[in-house]
């Protein structure tokens, strides 16, 4: 995870680990994989990915998945306002995802 880091500018990095200890705090079954372009998280029933961060050093662009059927939704934050506007989301990809 930390080689993510730094790539990012300093407000990215804030809102990076920021969106990582809510991501975490969803439940306790949240799984934290960490790639070489990204990072999932995902419900540890069968591994059902439910958000994908792909760090670009002055933001990330986030790939939120309901489920299966649907296609991800795409959500690129640069600042504090849009993590907060993301995080929404998030919690409703955690909540859908089976």
């Amino acid at each position: 995870f930390e080689t993510h880091l730094e790539g990012l500018t300093e407000s990215v990095r804030t809102i990076l680990l920021d969106l990582r200890a809510f991501v975490k705090s969803l439940g306790s079954n949240v799984i934290e994989e960490a790639r070489p372009h990204r990072v999932t998280y995902a419900k540890t029933i069968n591994f059902r990915t439910f958000l994908d961060i792909r760090p670009a050093g002055d933001s990330l662009v986030l790939l939120i998945t309901y489920g299966r059927a649907a296609p991800p939704t795409t959500a690129t934050v640069r600042t504090a306002e849009d993590a907060e506007k993301a995080k929404k989301q998030i919690a409703e990809a955690y909540r859908k995802i089976q």
